[in-house]
């Protein structure tokens, strides 16, 4: 296609177009304002991020690239191009560029998301010599009828058992209840199947600012199990409602490893999945999950979750 400019000038005035695009084609439920924070937030460490444009101005795709604090030399990329101009070479010119960029700040390892239901988009990343690392699988819950009640017999023999379950919002969501969240997720997830020891924040200081500072994030919703005999906090289940969003969104659902065989996960997922359903006025929750990490999938499959849009998060290595 002839006559496309990359533009990296005024790119925040492409921010409503792009979060449009989010939701449209990454099923991600970004605003305007969303882009906005995280473009503040992020960035030190925002590599490269243009818009291809038309003569006219309009917007036809984007790149946003974003070195990653816990690994400098891999970033993460997002490219997408309004449907109407995909196979014209926008995505092309787009990627090119970009990884040029990446090459020259030092960026050996490129990761970027692709729907798995999205056929051209996995054909040109592969074309583009990106290869699968990993496949999150999308799933989604009716909360109008999943509740039953052997889970209120779950959660009382737990709680017998010298179980605890509460919720940040109950714990003062101090900042040393904040720590030890962190602590219990970043343990958890860095221990669940599939994840290959990675850690999601490179400090307390990074977890706080980008979870608990964050606008989706509610105290209410931080479900934790804790256990009353060593104090240790055993497991948690995050959910949210995100702005503009007709459905709730569990975050994260894990169990340190030495509590797991004892259905705390289950039993804590049900009590933030009843917050969705009956304080955030949810009629559906939506999640994702590593797709090697079977005891989650195994959770989700006895509450009544199916299938819904998923991912595959696709490497490439730049030497």
């Amino acid at each position: 296609m002839d006559n496309i400019s990359l533009q990296d000038q005024n790119i925040e005035l492409h921010f409503a177009e792009m979060a449009r695009l989010f939701i449209d084609v990454m099923d991600e439920g970004s605003s305007e304002k969303d882009l906005q924070e995280e473009y503040a937030r992020e960035r030190d460490i925002i590599l490269h991020l243009k818009a291809a444009e038309d003569p006219s101005g309009k917007m036809l795709g984007f790149t946003w690239v974003t070195r990653s604090r816990l690994t400098p030399a891999k970033a993460y990329l997002y490219l997408i191009v309004l449907p109407g101009f995909r196979r014209l070479g926008v995505g092309s010119l787009l990627f090119r560029d970009a990884e040029k960029t990446a090459r020259a700040a030092g960026i050996h390892t490129l990761e970027a998301p692709v729907l798995d239901d999205c056929l051209d988009g996995l054909a040109f990343a592969r074309a583009m010599g990106f290869a699968e690392k990993y496949h999150q699988l999308g799933m989604r819950l009716d909360l109008t009828n999943f509740d039953k009640p052997a889970y209120n017999a779950l959660i009382d023999r737990l709680k017998a058992a010298g179980f605890v379950f509460t919720n940040m919002e109950a714990l003062g969501n101090t900042e040393e209840a904040q720590r030890t969240l962190y602590v219990l997720n970043d343990t958890a997830s860095s221990q669940t199947m599939g994840a290959s020891g990675e850690h999601s924040w490179n400090s307390f200081e990074d977890f706080q600012n980008r979870v608990c500072g964050a606008d989706w994030y509610i105290p209410a919703g931080q479900m934790v199990v804790i256990d009353s005999a060593s104090g240790d906090w055993a497991a948690m289940s995050a959910i949210t409602r995100f702005k503009g969003a007709d459905y709730a969104y569990n975050l994260f659902t894990g169990v340190d490893e030495r509590y797991r065989g004892k259905r705390l996960g289950t039993a804590v997922k049900v009590l933030a999945l009843r917050f969705a359903r009956d304080v955030l006025g949810a009629r559906e929750a939506r999640t994702h999950h590593n797709a090697a990490n079977e005891p989650m999938l195994a959770i989700d499959h006895l509450l009544g979750y199916t299938l819904g849009h998923g991912n595959y998060t696709l490497q490439k290595l730049l030497g």
